[in-house]
């Protein structure tokens, strides 16, 4: 039973990290025009260094999140996974003829 339990929150992690690295995208591209934006309207201000600095933050983490996901990628069983019982009896229990 514990590894149908690791097994399913082995997934959730892997959900997880799925969506935090869009996020994470997500947030790069805000910032990256911010960076810009700021960079064209005002050179040098203090403006644009943060956007640039939240930038690197941000690409750092989306960084790290897909390395992480590299890291443990899902084995492929070759099968869908099922969460029910099988609904076939298997062939060893044959009932003899009455």
């Amino acid at each position: 039973m514990a590894q149908k339990t690791e097994r399913i929150q082995f997934l959730r992690a892997v959900r997880q990290l799925r969506r935090i690295r869009s996020f994470y995208a997500a947030a790069m591209l805000l910032w990256a025009g911010s960076a810009a934006w700021s960079g064209w309207q005002a050179s040098g201000a203090r403006q644009m260094w943060v956007s640039v600095l939240l930038l690197a933050v941000f690409t750092a983490l989306f960084v790290t999140a897909s390395v992480s996901l590299r890291r443990i990628a899902v084995p492929a069983t070759g099968r869908p996974v099922r969460h029910a019982a099988p609904h076939a009896v298997s062939s060893t229990r044959r009932h003899a003829p009455a």
